[in-house]
């Protein structure tokens, strides 16, 4: 390491972050309440400091400065200086060391102790009272990156459009954390997301993006640790532009460039799960770790009468103050590393509605919406909203702006609900083929806007819906405390694995007509990673702690026969919807004029082959229903599609409405094996908990 310079250079208060010219490395930090920060160099271990500089100005609330002869791959992290005034919302302590919240890379661990505090754990004033111990040797040091970063050939980003977008959930660990073709050390990274077994089983599906479940450095929780577990979800970020180490085989960024590229020469998008509504610092009892010792009260909300404490609008301690202009700007900075850097297609915004919150509460229109809808690098990226939190008016589905989808979960519980067997649920299924237009149908959105989803990361897999009715969280450690308790499942029968034929084959005409009603629905389908070869957690509905086998894949059962047949379900499905316009709208399906005599753009019936009537559809024990659906396709054609849905236990007749259209049988999920077939017969049986789709395609000219 070069000699380096006995003081700093004023530098720019622009980039923020630690940013190498090829001679130094300017640093530059927001504080608008610190009195004073440091910059610590530490040796390649990251146990020894090695150099402290003042940082010599600061500009508009930017702490800035300039160190000659300072390449890529130093350690470094601050100490800032100021008043420590939990009752004013100020947390100033500058024995704690602080990661850059700009930070690229972070080298180390936390090591969890109570030195981390701010405060001392064991004092009877709790966080009002200071701790004079150093943090240094607890805390993972940030990385000034210099490396070379470069996009092999000239692959271009797919740009599926939102109309024919299959998003298929995943973690980088988990997927490949079992693949045994992989070379160990790269198992659960994205060295590993990258291999071809896994693309070509992404491709054979029909998937057109992967959305991945938390990359961003986060937080191994204390109680978690203590208790050997981990948090393997990854929702409690502690850098919002550092990946997650241990997603890093080498420790190279460019290890997540080339699995983005992979996954784009397969014309597969790659979607973010972020997370910024709050960090892992936790409450105002939680460890200074970065944000809350650079400056508390501007980086997160505090109770306005009692600053002394979070608000807690996401239910982690602590929530993060987007409507300030510096912590916008850090959101929108991060979001546009990962587009331009790294070539991310989208985000999924964890707790959506937080990132929404003004003053008075969520506002469609607030300032970090806005600047996400006008920005010229967000422009042309997929933006998906979590459209809840726990806050005050927290359920804010269908209320995002233009230009945002949202996770539909009303659509996840009707389905679930109907096909579970709950009464009066024909007219709520109903909304939800057809785009949730009761939700989404207002300024100019499209059905793309509703993500339907009927299993996430958050809750039960495909296959423990049908297996089991209560929550098997044990493994948690909290006495099966957590997790939801009403999961609207049916296990037909018997709670878990079982023998008995005619309980698997309910359980599997299930899953199949759910996967069915998911890829038939107009809006965006998202399927769990894993539920396309019967993935199991054992009936646990909230493994953010499992980093185990009980979340990993099992690729075996991908293989068995079992797993095989599902998949080749799944992308029959896919590729059906992928052929029909009428079964994934570009626009709301309201009616209209009558396409030939009798064919309208949207008609409903009853088994009967009757148009539905009102009292069809207070009838609260109907089960059955048809929808028909007509658009232009080509100059001459109508793409005609018939769904046919049996939501009881048993087998009925269904008669086929008016006017007569050479129909052909494309699939029956009661029968999943029966190849494709023209219809002769004006009826057609479909066994119990069945979906089949019949399509047509006459001429617009009659013919």
């Amino acid at each position: 390491m070069p000699t380096l310079p006995e003081r700093m250079q004023p530098g720019l208060p622009y980039p923020l972050g630690a940013h190498c010219d090829g001679i130094g490395t300017n640093f530059a930090v927001f504080s608008a309440h610190a009195e004073r920060i440091e910059l610590c160099l530490f040796d390649p271990s990251g146990r020894r400091e090695i150099a402290r500089y003042e940082l010599p100005e600061c500009t508009d609330e930017i702490w800035h400065g300039y160190l000659p002869r300072l390449r890529g791959g130093q350690l470094y992290g601050y100490r800032a200086y100021g008043p420590y005034e939990p009752e004013q919302g100020h947390r100033f302590n500058p024995n704690k060391l602080l990661l850059d919240p700009y930070a690229r890379l972070l080298a180390g661990q936390l090591r969890w102790s109570d030195v981390l505090h701010g405060y001392r754990v064991s004092s009877p004033r709790a966080d009002l009272s200071f701790d004079r111990r150093d943090s240094a040797a607890a805390m993972p040091k940030a990385v000034v990156v210099d490396e070379p970063m470069h996009w092999e050939g000239r692959t271009q980003r797919p740009r599926t459009p939102w109309t024919k977008t299959i998003v298929y959930e995943a973690h980088v660990k988990g997927m490949t954390r079992t693949l045994k073709r992989i070379r160990p050390h790269e198992r659960g990274t994205f060295l590993a997301l990258a291999d071809p077994y896994v693309i070509d089983h992404l491709v054979q599906l029909g998937i057109t993006a992967i959305e991945l479940l938390p990359i961003h450095a986060f937080v191994q929780d204390r109680r978690l640790t203590e208790m050997k577990l981990r948090n393997y979800w990854g929702y409690n970020t502690l850098a919002f532009f550092a990946p997650e180490p241990s997603y890093m085989a080498e420790g190279a960024l460019n290890e997540i460039r080339a699995a983005v590229q992979a996954l784009h020469v397969a014309g597969i998008e790659v979607i973010l799960d972020v997370v910024y509504n709050h960090t892992g610092e936790g409450s105002e009892l939680g460890p200074t770790l970065s944000f809350r010792g650079l400056d508390n009260a501007s980086y997160y909300r505090l109770l306005p009468d009692n600053p002394r404490h979070c608000i807690n609008d996401t239910g982690t301690g602590n929530t993060v103050n987007t409507a300030h202009p510096r912590v916008l700007q850090l959101v929108m900075d991060s979001l546009r590393y990962w587009v331009q850097t790294f070539h991310i297609d989208g985000f999924r915004f964890d707790l959506g509605v937080t990132l929404g919150r003004e003053a008075n509460g969520f506002d469609p229109n607030c300032g970090l919406f806005d600047a996400m809808r006008q920005d010229p690098v967000l422009n042309g990226v997929k933006l998906i909203s979590e459209p809840w939190d726990v806050g005050p008016g927290g359920y804010q589905l269908g209320n995002h702006p233009p230009g945002f989808a949202e996770w539909n979960g009303k659509f996840r519980d009707d389905v679930r609900r109907f096909w579970k067997g709950d009464a009066g649920l024909r007219g709520a299924l109903a909304g939800r083929l057809q785009g949730s237009a009761d939700l989404f149908d207002h300024q100019h959105r499209r059905p793309w806007a509703s993500v339907n989803f009927i299993t996430a990361h958050d809750g039960y897999t495909l296959q423990d819906l049908v297996s089991y009715e209560q929550k098997h969280n044990e493994a948690n450690g909290e006495d099966n405390r957590d997790g939801a308790n009403d999961n609207e499942s049916n296990n037909h029968g018997a709670e878990g694995p079982t023998d008995d034929p005619a309980i698997l084959d309910a359980r599997g005409r299930a899953k199949r007509a759910m996967l069915a009603t998911l890829l038939f629905s107009h809006g965006t389908p998202m399927l769990l990673g894993g539920d396309e070869f019967d993935r199991s957690q054992g009936g646990n509905n909230n493994a953010y702690c499992q980093d185990n086998e009980i979340s990993w894949f099992d690729w075996k059962l991908a293989q068995s026969d079992g797993g095989l047949a599902l998949t080749g379900f799944v992308a029959r499905l896919i590729r059906l919807r992928e052929q029909h316009p009428t079964l994934r709208a570009d626009s709301f399906m309201h009616g209209g004029p009558d396409l030939l005599p009798g064919l309208a753009p949207v008609s409903w019936y009853n088994e009967r082959g009757s148009a539905m009537k009102q009292s069809d559809w207070n009838d609260a024990q109907g089960r059955l229903l048809m929808l028909r659906r007509a658009l232009p396709k080509g100059r001459r054609h109508i793409d005609v599609t018939l769904l046919l849905i049996n939501g009881t236990g048993e087998p009925h007749a269904f008669e086929l409405p008016e006017p007569k259209l050479p129909w052909r049988m494309r699939i029956d999920t009661g029968n999943p094996e029966a190849p494709e077939r023209n219809v002769e017969t004006p009826t057609i049986e479909l066994k119990g908990l069945s979906v089949m789709l019949l399509s047509a395609a006459p001429r617009q000219d009659g013919a």
